[in-house]
């Protein structure tokens, strides 16, 4: 970056997916407005997941999402990049294939054009490695730089996949390492080593289209990706929707080992906290130690698929993860609910 440039992540109060409006206060915003019927629509904002599914005939349905965020990175390119890898990744845990994009953009009036030029490439290369097009968009002047993208894919409607469709007996598996929120919030104070930056910045760009391809393939019955609510908040909806609990091996999470240093300092994100403040009521964390509970409410930005598999092919599934996603990991199982608390740490 040369001398000259703003530094993006200086421009924003929040980085990433860390900036999403808390998961409680989201349901309460939500709250009494009218759901309309339509029997073809499959799923809708009503239910907590990561994106709506309209039924077009027997054999497509539509997956549509939305997603944007203040800057997660100060070089505009990388931005662009991990912008348009998260706002895809919400396709693919509904099992799709993203076809359609339209960018969202907010930028300072004074804002290089270099640098909206060099976002913009970043957002366009990342839809174009998915296998989709980039068709329009829409952009305003604000303070504060924002990016990300309107995404449209497709599925079949009898195989899409939800956060809500998780049986007891299933196994749970994540494709890629905890921390990015973390490290990112210790990068804007200077505190973030610069290798695992590299690290952390390569993971959010990498997209989870090889572990849609791969889980599309085997008895996944729900699916979703961990972004700004953390693994529990995002696993705590799972098990909501699916009417189940969840027990998670904390120790066989996969923790980016300096956001793990960072997070034993109380380097925290604010995210975080809201997270923490969302789920830990429906969360009995057992022995876990607490920095190692912090991190599994961490926010991340463009995380891994957290997915429940019936047992007959987990481990096939969780073998061949292994060679074509960041970190395949086998976190736990579904319970049946036993009322109380729904997730269990041990």
């Amino acid at each position: 970056m040369a001398e000259n440039q703003v530094k993006l992540t200086k421009l924003a109060k929040c980085a990433g997916c860390g900036a999403k409006v808390g998961a409680g206060t989201l349901a309460r915003l939500l709250e009494g407005i009218r759901v309309h019927e339509d029997p073809n629509l499959l799923v809708g904002f009503d239910r907590s997941d990561d994106a709506s599914v309209y039924r077009i005939s027997g054999e497509l349905a539509l997956v549509q999402t939305v997603d944007f965020f203040p800057p997660i990175a100060d070089d505009p390119y990388l931005f662009g990049q991990i912008a348009a890898a998260n706002a895809l990744s919400d396709v693919y845990a509904m099992g799709g294939e993203p076809k359609l994009c339209l960018n969202i953009m907010a930028v300072p009036k004074d804002m290089p054009p270099e640098a909206v030029h060099e976002l913009l490439r970043g957002g366009y290369e990342k839809v174009y490695e998915a296998g989709a097009l980039i068709t329009g968009g829409h952009s305003i002047l604000d303070d504060e730089p924002k990016y990300g993208l309107a995404v449209t894919g497709f599925v079949h409607p009898e195989k899409m996949l939800t956060n809500s469709g998780a049986r007891p007996g299933d196994v749970l598996l994540l494709t890629k390492p905890l921390g990015a929120g973390v490290l990112t919030t210790a990068a804007k104070a200077g505190l973030a080593p610069a290798a695992a930056m590299e690290r952390v910045y390569a993971l959010m760009t990498t997209l989870n289209k090889s572990a849609r391809d791969v889980m599309v393939r085997y008895p996944v019955h729900a699916c979703t990706d961990v972004t700004g609510f953390g693994l529990l908040g995002h696993g705590l909806e799972m098990a909501q929707g699916s009417g189940v609990e969840l027990e998670i091996e904390a120790e066989a999470v996969d923790v980016i080992p300096e956001a793990a240093e960072l997070a034993r300092m109380g380097i925290l994100p604010e995210g975080m906290y809201r997270n923490r403040a969302f789920a830990e009521g429906s969360v009995d964390p057992g022995a876990a130690e607490l920095w190692r509970q912090d991190l599994l409410y961490d926010p991340q930005t463009s995380g891994g698929l957290l997915m429940a598999v019936d047992p007959a092919g987990a481990e096939a599934l969780l073998g061949e993860l292994r060679g074509c996603v960041p970190s395949a990991q086998r976190l736990g199982t579904v319970r049946a609910y036993r009322g109380g608390k729904r997730i269990f740490l041990k």
